[in-house]
C-alpha cells in the first residue's frame, strides 16, 4: 500500500502532465512508471556498490559501467556512464536534463538487455518517451527523488494507484493483488530454486516478484552458483497477460529484482495452445474474476473440466493442466466459486478434491480488495496428482488483514495473516478438529457428500449458549408494575403544570 506521502507526490506529477496537455492518462502512467524504474535502476546499484565496498569486492556486471557508453552506433555517440545515472542527472537545470533524459538514459534503459530475447527488450522495443517540456520532467524528478521508495514493490504499488486514477482497474481487472496478500501467498508456498513459477494473468508481475524476493532472501548462498543464477534469471519465472502495457511493467517490476530474462508473454492464457502443458511446479496467481470467453476460443481440455464460459472456473482447470505431477498451486477465486450449485461449478471442485489433492481453502474478508472491489475471496491451495490424494481439508477463516476493510484501507492492529502462516505450517502437526475456532480439518467424505462445497461456514460449528427467561406469569406481573409507575409519573407530572 502507498503511503499518503508518495501518493501526494503522484497526484502532484499527475496534475502536472495534464496541466501541460499530455491528456492521456495512459500516457502519464507509462511516464511515470519510466521515470520510478530510472531511479530504482540507481538506487539499486547504489547500494550493491556499498555492499561491495564493505566486502572489498568488484561489483560483477553493474547496469552502469565505467567510462563511456555507446547510446547510438550510427552516428555514434557516446556519453559517461557516470552522466546516466539518476543521481547525476537531477540536479541538472531542466533544459540540461530534459535532454540528456530524452536522448540518452531513455535510450539506454530501452536497450538493457539487448542482444538477447529478453521480455524487457521485447515489450520496450516501441516504447516512446513523451515529456516534451523540460519543466515538466524537472517537477517529476524533484517528486520521484522526494518518494520512500525503499524495500517497496514500487513499480506495482504505482501502478495500482495510477490505474484508480484512470477509473480502468475495475473495468478491466487490472488491480493488483495486495502486496501483503502476495507475501502471504508465498510464504505459504515456499518456493526454491527448483522451482519454475508461473502466473498465467500476471499483471504488474507481482506474484513473480514476490517469489523472486523470497528466493533470493532464503537462498543467496545457492544463487552463487552460475547454474542456479542463470536458472534464476530466465527459466525460473513465466508470467502471461493480455495486455502489453502490464507485460512492460511487469518485465522492469522482475528486471529490478534481479530477474534479466523470465519468460514473460503477450498470451489469452485459457485459448488453445497457448501455453505448454504440464510444464511448471509452482502456480501463484490471482486471475480474472467474472469475465466471460467466447466457446471457440477456449482450450478443448479445460472444457472437459468445466464446460463454461467464466474465467474463474476456466482458470482453475487450466493450473491442473500447466501444472507437472506434484506441482503446487495457491490461487485466489472469488468466494462464489466455494459453494456455486451449477455444473460447472461443481465440476472444477470435484476435479480439486477427486482427481487432485486439495490441500485448504482460507476464506479471506471481502475488504481485502477495496477500494477496487468489495467481492469476498479465498484462496484454494491443492497439488496436482492427477490420481487423487485429497484426504482432509484445511479450512482458515481470515477475519483481518492488518488493514481496514472499507475503502481507505488505513493500517489497523488486527491481522490474521502471520496466524494463517503459522497454522498452515504446523496443521499436520496439530491437527484442529475444533470447528468453533478458525481453523479446523474437514475429511474428503464429508466434502463430498456435501456437494463438494468448500466455503467455510458449511463446516463450522456454531455455539449456542442456552439463555433462561423468567416465566411467562412473572413478566406480565413486571410489565404491569412497570405500567402503573409509568401512569403514576404521568399523573404527578400533570399536578405540576
Amino acid at each position: 500500500m502507498l503511503s499518503a506521502e508518495i501518493r501526494s507526490s503522484i497526484d502532484r506529477i499527475w496534475n502536472t502532465f495534464w496541466a501541460n496537455e499530455t491528456t492521456n492518462p495512459l500516457t502519464v502512467v507509462e511516464q511515470i512508471t519510466f521515470l520510478i524504474f530510472m531511479k530504482l535502476l540507481d538506487d539499486n546499484q547504489i547500494v550493491q556498490e556499498r555492499n561491495a565496498n564493505l566486502l572489498h569486492t568488484t561489483l560483477k556486471d553493474p547496469v552502469f559501467k565505467q567510462g563511456l557508453c555507446v547510446v547510438s552506433e550510427d552516428p555514434r555517440v557516446e556519453i559517461p556512464y557516470a552522466d546516466l545515472r539518476w543521481q547525476n542527472f537531477r540536479h541538472k537545470a531542466p533544459d540540461e536534463m530534459h535532454r540528456i533524459v530524452r536522448n540518452f538514459v531513455f535510450p539506454f534503459v530501452k536497450s538493457l538487455g539487448s542482444g538477447r530475447d529478453s521480455a524487457f527488450s521485447r515489450y520496450m522495443v516501441d516504447a516512446q518517451f513523451e515529456i516534451h517540456k523540460p519543466k515538466v520532467l524537472a517537477v517529476a524528478v524533484a517528486e520521484i527523488e522526494a518518494m520512500q521508495l525503499s524495500g517497496k514493490d514500487v513499480m506495482g504499488d504505482v501502478y495500482e494507484d495510477l490505474l484508480d486514477r484512470i477509473k480502468s482497474s475495475g473495468e478491466n481487472g487490472q488491480f493488483r493483488s495486495p502486496g501483503h496478500i502476495i507475501g502471504m501467498m508465498v510464504e505459504l508456498m515456499e518456493p526454491t530454486l527448483d522451482d519454475r513459477i508461473l502466473d498465467p494473468a500476471m499483471g504488474t508481475a507481482g506474484f513473480l516478484a514476490g517469489a523472486a524476493r523470497y528466493v533470493t532472501s532464503h537462498y543467496a548462498k545457492e544463487l552463487t552458483n552460475k547454474k542456479r543464477m542463470e536458472h534464476f534469471k530466465t527459466t525460473m519465472f513465466t508470467g502471461f497477460d493480455i495486455d502489453k502495457k502490464m507485460l512492460r511493467i511487469g518485465a522492469m517490476n522482475m528486471m529490478l529484482h534481479g530477474v534479466e530474462a523470465p519468460d514473460i508473454r503477450l498470451n489469452n492464457s485459457i485459448e488453445p495452445d497457448a501455453a505448454k502443458r504440464a510444464d511448471y511446479t509452482l502456480c501463484l496467481t490471482n486471475p480474472p474474476f467474472a469475465g466471460n470467453m467466447t466457446e471457440i476460443a477456449i482450450a478443448p481440455d479445460l472444457l472437459a473440466v468445466a464446460s463454461t464460459k467464466k474465467t474463474e472456473l476456466l482458470f482453475l482447470a487450466l493450473f491442473t493442466r500447466l501444472l507437472k505431477i506434484g506441482g503446487r498451486c495457491a490461487s485466489i477465486v472469488p468466494q462464489g466459486v466455494l459453494f456455486g450449485s451449477s455444473k460447472a461449478h461443481v465440476g472444477v471442485r470435484k476435479e480439486l478434491v477427486d482427481r487432485q489433492r486439495l490441500v485448504a481453502v482460507i476464506s479471506m474478508p471481502s475488504g481485502v480488495f477495496k477500494p477496487y472491489s468489495g467481492v469476498a475471496t479465498a484462496i484454494l491451495v491443492f497439488v496436482k496428482t492427477d490420481h487423487g490424494g485429497t484426504d482432509n481439508v484445511w479450512f482458515y477463516n481470515m477475519e483481518a488483514d492488518g488493514f481496514s476493510l472499507d475503502d481507505k484501507r488505513e493500517v489497523v492492529k488486527e491481522n490474521d495473516i502471520p496466524d494463517v502462516v503459522a497454522k498452515f505450517k504446523a496443521r499436520d502437526a496439530e491437527k484442529p478438529a475444533d470447528r468453533k475456532g478458525k481453523c479446523f480439518f474437514v475429511p474428503k467424505d464429508e466434502i463430498v457428500a456435501n456437494n463438494y462445497d468448500l466455503s467455510f461456514n458449511k463446516y463450522r460449528e456454531v455455539e449456542y449458549v442456552a439463555e433462561e427467561f423468567l416465566p411467562t406469569a412473572e413478566l406480565v406481573s413486571e410489565v404491569e408494575t412497570l405500567t402503573k409507575d409509568f401512569v403514576a409519573g404521568l399523573k404527578a407530572l400533570k399536578g405540576m403544570l
